[in-house]
């Protein structure tokens, strides 16, 4: 049985657009931009700043010494001056549940949070926060329990304190219900205000303007949400997209010849199998837990993407997303205000990571971006001068922190450097043993697309096994064209320590 299951992509649209009252004739009404948010102090010149980001971060796994506090810890240190923090998904782990954002979320991220000194008092769909938090959506926050296992987990506590001594399923009575826990925690919940008041409430809060639209107004230290499950903002000339990668990642039907991946699948269950069958206690190793969570979670995994491969139904992709994208970016080259692009979404289209670098939402979103990205570069023609689309993209997913350059693709995503900032405190992986080049083509005549120039997240084994869990400051200099440096924030566990991490800034 699944730890999990997940909504169809049709529904995951729906459901996310009643929340915000998408479409609503009262946005063009009052001329409001319904995916732009403004940044209430951005210096609207090209000036230096830093921002941070993490992801796949929300593990309730450890009661301890937790890996999720030390890289907030780490931010802390390295943050006191950043403008924002994006988070690339999977903000709580199993299933999104909004019983699990106290210990998953508020606690370990509680400096940033107004009022974090007394966090227990948290409601999660009421948090303040002293700089912009700002996330995209992942597979696990829209995630939901499977009616046994969710009877299961939400048994009276000495049945679940003995469960954790085998493998603690970090989750609770419920699941994310398609994504509601992380809407309330994070998006203006538009679809609840009455319609009598929906004109008030958008006068009340759409009150900056960009670009000669009327949007919603981020203000630090103020009750405030994001407009939409996508959306873009900008500050001092950079302009950043978000993504919802859950709405475009299926991948393709494998066909009539699929006893291959049937084949694999049968391996991996047998895999789950016996791991299951092989399982005792573990008085209390929080290490030990983990190793069993990320193989359960990485087998898993596996076998949702080859579940999505053999079901055969109708390819489902959230076009209008990808088209607002396509628009909104080709806006971005034609300002002249813009001194610069970032990206940021949950699933990679490139990555080296041992359990998603071939997987078939992989290879999907590598496929549906390089078709807006094609489309873009064609109404472009030669403006961008030689520069790559974006500057950077962000992406998690893959647990570990790992920074990418594609190469000459044949495609609009040529040349743009992909940071993978997926080892924020959950499971971590490893680096595929094929190596850092990735390949495309048919055999015996395939090319590289992409090269990995850093990897960190599980590496080594037994006495020498070490995890570096992760995040990312990013650094932009002053003036045009951007410059960009990465400074990796590194909390670093070998033979039961936490070590220091020694690592120097990468310029791009």
């Amino acid at each position: 049985m699944n730890l999990a299951s997940e909504a169809g992509v049709a529904t995951k649209i729906r459901r996310m657009a009643d929340r915000v009252r998408w479409g609503h004739p009262a946005f063009a009404r009052h001329g409001i931009d319904p995916c732009r948010l403004a940044i209430e102090g951005d210096p609207e010149s090209p000036e230096a700043f830093s921002f941070l980001v993490l992801g796949d971060s929300g593990t309730g796994l450890h009661r301890r010494d937790t890996p999720q506090r030390r890289v907030a810890e780490q931010l802390l240190a390295h943050g006191t001056d950043a403008r924002f923090l994006l988070h690339t998904g999977d903000v709580v782990y199993q299933v999104g549940s909004s019983e699990q954002y106290p210990d998953n979320f508020i606690r370990p991220y509680r400096e940033w949070l107004v009022g974090g000194e007394d966090w227990r008092r948290l409601r999660y769909d009421r948090l303040v926060f002293r700089v912009p938090f700002l996330p995209v959506l992942g597979n696990h926050d829209y995630y939901d329990l499977p009616l046994p296992l969710g009877l299961l987990a939400g048994l009276t506590a000495p049945p679940r304190r003995l469960l954790r001594a085998w493998l603690d399923l970090d989750v609770g009575w419920h699941g994310s219900y398609v994504g509601q826990a992380w809407a309330r925690a994070f998006l203006d919940g538009i679809g609840a205000v009455p319609e009598a008041d929906l004109g008030e409430h958008l006068e009340s809060t759409r009150t900056a303007t960009v670009d000669g639209a009327r949007c919603l107004l981020y203000r630090p230290g103020r009750f405030t949400r994001l407009p939409h499950r996508h959306y873009t903002f900008r500050w001092a000339g950079v302009d950043v997209f978000a993504l919802d990668s859950n709405t475009f990642n299926q991948p393709l039907p494998a066909g009539s010849d699929d006893r291959e991946l049937r084949e694999r699948r049968q391996r991996l269950d047998a895999e789950r199998a016996a791991m299951l069958l092989s399982l005792g206690p573990l008085s209390g190793d929080e290490d030990a837990r983990d190793d069993r969570a990320t193989k359960a979670e990485q087998l898993d995994e596996q076998i949702r993407d080859i579940e999505k491969q053999l079901s055969g139904g109708p390819m489902a992709v959230d076009e209008t997303q990808l088209d607002w994208f396509a628009d909104a970016l080709i806006a971005s080259w034609h300002n002249p205000a813009v001194r610069g692009r970032l990206l940021v979404l949950h699933h990679p289209p490139y990555v080296t990571e041992v359990s998603k670098w071939d997987q078939g939402q992989t290879l999907a979103v590598r496929a549906q971006l390089r078709r807006v990205l094609d489309r873009v570069a064609a109404a472009l023609g030669d403006l961008p001068a030689g520069r790559p689309l974006l500057d950077l993209a962000f992406s998690g997913h893959a647990h570990c922190l790992e920074l990418l350059d594609t190469g000459d693709t044949g495609h609009g995503d040529a040349c743009i450097p992909w940071a993978i900032c997926g080892g924020s405190g959950y499971s971590l992986r490893r680096q595929r043993p094929e190596g850092p080049e990735l390949l495309e083509g048919p055999a015996g005549a395939e090319r590289v697309v992409a090269r990995s120039r850093l990897f960190l997240g599980r590496s080594g084994r037994g006495s020498a096994l070490r995890r570096a869990y992760s995040a990312l400051r990013v650094e932009v200099a002053a003036g045009t064209p951007l410059k960009l440096t990465l400074v990796p924030l590194v909390a670093e566990k070998a033979q039961g320590e936490w070590r220091p991490y020694r690592g120097a800034g990468i310029t791009l």
